[in-house]
């Protein structure tokens, strides 16, 4: 055994499942880490695509329409009715709580993940994310909405939380000459959840050619996997998509949480020098868990993330009618016709345009998680969340003047480029704190700070849907109902961008000392000795394992990417 041997005692003498059984021995590749987090994180982020159930799911009884609840009807009777269909708002609530749940989650057993590690938390989430996706099936089933919001609200929230984190830590401490690339290919899965469970779902429900066209654009038009769908005249076909999902989705988590390995402590790459400390916001200390939000940093950037996140995701939630409001007629050839004077063609046409501009942004923001997260490794963190908040104020600003001289071009490019820093915001803020606190807690302080997510949640959506409305009474015209909300979101970015001004290196009062550091080794049952190579771990890029764990990834991945390009064409046609 080598210096780098982490545990005590012989893994054996641990469960499967203990963190003392994945600190990697001598051999393990390093890449096989971030596919075992992207198969947990596309799965877990098909909860940005759920709204793909709500309109079969508001006439699950009535199948062909809606059967409307008697008048005065309200959100309790809603929780228990077996005589009438749910509303898209009473749906709608499961969004909320997987966000309120996902941030709250993360923060309340952050510190028993760093404890428990990776592959235990990662299987804790699957168990919680399909789980709560077959409640949710029997909900459907016996049409019971509170056991809806209870499986996949509550129980699948928390195995988003837990999902989300299990790989942050892991990531940057096997990545430290790369941590924001590290984090932006796991984070970026969370972004890209959506963009595969959505068609997914939907061919499972309706049925459909699985393979989108693929055959006869590649000269094989027999290649095809068509399927008939659960969808029946009895059945809308969600219940049936649910379980379905529930199991491929356990599939890929419990092979992930599985793929998951911990370096040994001081592990680094060959070759690779820490920097030197002359870059003062890259700490070599460690902040425990306990201190770190004693810290005046921790809520700047608590406050950084909030602010960036509140104006992204009130974009996002308004994104379609946005589009359509604002240009109508003009995204048919026919400017002269204002949003209320569309028939229903027309708005039908329209809202395929609008569906593919969604699309569009979807795909920057899945992108931007990696792009940015990658080259904050060459700008640094605050530098590279400056440029999110200096770059947004201005794009926001400029989006009103793009929208009324008619210019759809400039007005997508500028949101697509805004979708791309908020996703980037996300991947960013782990390797953040990583330099930040150090590495010791990074997971556990990671969970604490998506709390900010989950005050984003409200406050995005909220500030950009009640100013509409108000606008919308006060007979405000379609195409400007957005400019006052998209000053107000540019204000935001103004706070943000002071907040990470006044970012400081943490002061030194609050790092472990060496003592303090031996006694959490000890609870870990951890090697204090710190290794000057990497001993035969870490090493290695493309093997035949490797291939195949990206294989497994990345084809989900380009199959999702092919489908939303398609959709978002029509944009531009």
């Amino acid at each position: 055994m080598t210096a780098t041997t982490a545990a005590r005692e012989p893994q054996e003498n641990y469960g499967i499942l203990d963190r003392e059984r994945t600190i990697a021995k001598p051999g393990f590749n390093r890449w096989l880490v971030p596919p075992a987090a992207l198969a947990i994180h596309l799965c877990i982020g098909m909860a940005y695509g759920f709204s793909v159930f709500w309109i079969p799911l508001s006439r699950a009884i009535g199948i062909t329409e809606s059967k409307k609840c008697a008048d005065g009807a309200g959100i309790i009777d809603a929780l228990f009715t077996t005589s009438c269909d749910w509303t898209q708002a009473e749906l709608g609530w499961m969004y909320t709580l997987f966000f309120v749940l996902l941030g709250s989650s993360a923060a309340i057993w952050g510190g028993w993940l760093e404890r428990a590690g990776p592959r235990k938390a990662g299987l804790v989430s699957a168990i919680c994310w399909c789980g709560g996706l077959l409640i949710s099936a029997f909900g459907v089933y016996s049409h019971q909405l509170w056991l809806m919001w209870l499986g996949s609200g509550v129980i699948g929230g928390i195995g988003l939380g837990l999902g989300y984190i299990s790989p942050v830590s892991t990531l940057v401490k096997w990545f430290p000459d790369r941590r924001g690339m590290a984090t932006g290919m796991a984070i970026m899965g969370f972004g890209g959840g959506a963009m595969i469970g959505s068609p997914l779902a939907t061919t499972l429900m309706n049925g459909g050619d699985l393979l989108a066209g693929i055959g006869p654009a590649i000269g094989v038009p027999s290649l095809t996997l068509k399927l008939a769908g659960f969808k029946t005249a009895t059945s809308v076909g969600v219940w049936e998509t649910f379980v379905a999902m529930a199991a491929i989705y356990f599939v890929f988590m419990v092979s992930g949480a599985f793929g998951y390995r911990v370096p040994p402590v001081g592990w680094k790459p060959d070759g690779w020098t820490p920097p030197s400390n002359k870059n003062a916001m890259i700490t070599s200390g460690h902040v425990h868990l306990k201190n770190a939000h004693k810290t005046a940093q921790f809520w700047l950037i608590w406050l950084v993330l909030c602010l960036n996140v509140s104006a992204g995701i009130g974009v996002i939630g308004a994104a379609s009618p946005m589009l359509q409001e604002i240009f109508a007629g003009s995204l048919i050839g026919k400017p002269e016709i204002g949003f209320k004077q569309l028939s229903q063609d027309q708005l039908k046409q329209i809202a395929a345009i609008a569906a593919g501009f969604v699309g569009l942004l979807s795909l920057f923001n899945i992108g931007g998680r990696f792009f940015w997260a990658s080259l904050s490794d060459f700008m640094g963190r605050k530098l590279t969340y400056a440029v999110f908040f200096g770059l947004g104020i201005a794009l926001y600003a400029s989006t009103p003047y793009f929208a009324h001289s008619g210019n759809k071009a400039l007005f997508v490019a500028a949101f697509c480029i805004i979708l791309s820093m908020y996703g980037g915001g996300f991947a960013t803020v782990p390797a953040y704190l990583a330099d930040m606190f150090g590495t010791q807690f990074v997971g556990a302080i990671h969970g604490r700070l998506l709390t900010a997510w989950s005050t984003a949640g409200i406050i995005g959506p909220v500030v950009v849907n009640y100013i509409r409305e108000f606008n919308q009474k006060a007979g405000v015209p379609s195409d400007q109902l957005y400019d006052f909300t998209l000053y107000v979101l540019s204000g935001m970015l103004v706070l943000g961008f002071l907040c990470n001004l006044m970012i400081r290196p943490v002061h030194k009062k609050w790092f472990m000392t060496e003592e303090e550091l031996h006694k959490v080794h000890q609870a870990l049952h951890e090697s204090d000795e710190v290794t000057t190579g990497s001993f035969g771990i870490g090493k290695g890029g493309i093997t035949p394992l490797s291939l195949l764990a990206w294989l497994a990834v990345g084809i989900p991945i380009a199959w999702g990417v092919w489908i939303t390009v398609n959709k978002a064409m029509v944009l531009f046609k």
